[in-house]
């Protein structure tokens, strides 16, 4: 039987390339998600998460009613549905918060 000599420092190397790849494939999988979300009106941050299949957007409660936040979630899935290709479904959460806190003495 023939013995197989494997360099523990090309092997490290190797794995530390797969995992850098991997993850940029996966950023830039998400982008443009992101993209289209942040370039509408009273959009703090958005994330696309799961791989993809989700989407969550949060909006400046100042700038954005109620109403328009829901009307937001409808426009991002028809530019969603216009512009990219997915293979399954993709969830668009849109999150308006406002907290307000007080502390008794």
């Amino acid at each position: 039987m023939a013995s197989v000599d494997i360099d523990p420092v090309a092997l490290r190397i190797a794995r530390e390339n797969a995992d850098r790849n991997g993850a940029v494939d996966i950023e830039v999988t998400d982008r443009p998600l992101e993209r289209i979300a942040e370039a509408k009106k009273g959009v703090e941050k958005c994330y696309a998460i799961q791989a993809g299949r989700e989407v969550r957007v949060v909006v400046n409660p100042q700038a954005v009613t109620d109403e328009q936040a829901r009307e937001l979630a409808k426009q991002l899935r028809r530019k969603i549905e216009e512009e990219l290709q997915y293979p399954s479904t993709i969830k668009i959460t849109v999150i308006r918060e406002q907290r307000f806190n007080e502390t008794a003495m």
